[in-house]
């Protein structure tokens, strides 16, 4: 089998719940899907309003070394974070953004961007502050790269009982958006497919 391995950063402002994102996706990895995970974070000056950042190695096999140089997908919750650590991505990454809060100027190359609105997402469900669960979920449609029950059951062991409903309906509203986006680019993808070999 051949051996799986993705290093995962994940960047934002102290009080968005970057390493609460981070904890998540370890955990759907290492305990749900029965993989290896390690964590490894860093803040700011300050915890809430500084900046944060967490970074994650998903892999089939033990983990070496716990630290992420140039990872495979950055999912950035602030304009800082994402001028911070978008260079560092790797050519033909994935760049993962909360669409209102990050504007991207210029598109790294062979870097495939998708952008979900995560604040607004997870004011609709009447609390700002699951925008990270939000994110996660948008993380797991359009990456693709874990089951997404074991994200789903990562969310409900990482919260407290009280709001793992909550935080439930928030992943699922960040996988729906991300369902329904990569559904739309496929069909896009398809269309001009066809106009181009139309032209032929």
């Amino acid at each position: 089998m051949q051996r799986m391995l993705s290093e995962i950063r994940i960047a934002g402002f102290g009080g968005q719940g970057v390493i609460l994102a981070a904890v998540v996706v370890g955990k759907a990895k290492a305990i749900f899907e029965g993989g290896y995970a390690t964590m490894t974070q860093s803040f700011g000056p300050e915890a809430r309003g500084g900046s944060s950042s967490a970074q994650v190695i998903l892999s089939s096999e033990p983990i070496l070394y716990p630290y992420v140089t140039h990872p495979d997908i950055l999912i950035v919750m602030s304009q800082e974070a994402c001028a911070r650590f978008a260079p560092q991505l790797k050519s033909g990454g994935i760049l993962i953004t909360e669409q209102e809060l990050v504007k991207i100027d210029k598109v790294p190359s062979g870097v495939r961007v998708y952008g979900v609105p995560a604040t607004r997402l997870a004011e609709e469900l009447g609390r700002k502050m699951v925008l990270n669960i939000v994110m996660v979920g948008f993380f797991g449609a359009v990456a693709g790269l874990m089951d997404p029950d074991a994200l789903r059951k990562a969310v409900a062991d990482s919260v407290p009982p009280a709001f793992q409903s909550l935080n439930v309906k928030a992943f699922e509203k960040g996988f729906e958006y991300g369902s329904e986006l990569m559904i739309r680019l496929s069909e896009h993808q398809e269309a001009q497919e066809a106009v181009s070999l139309e032209s032929a």
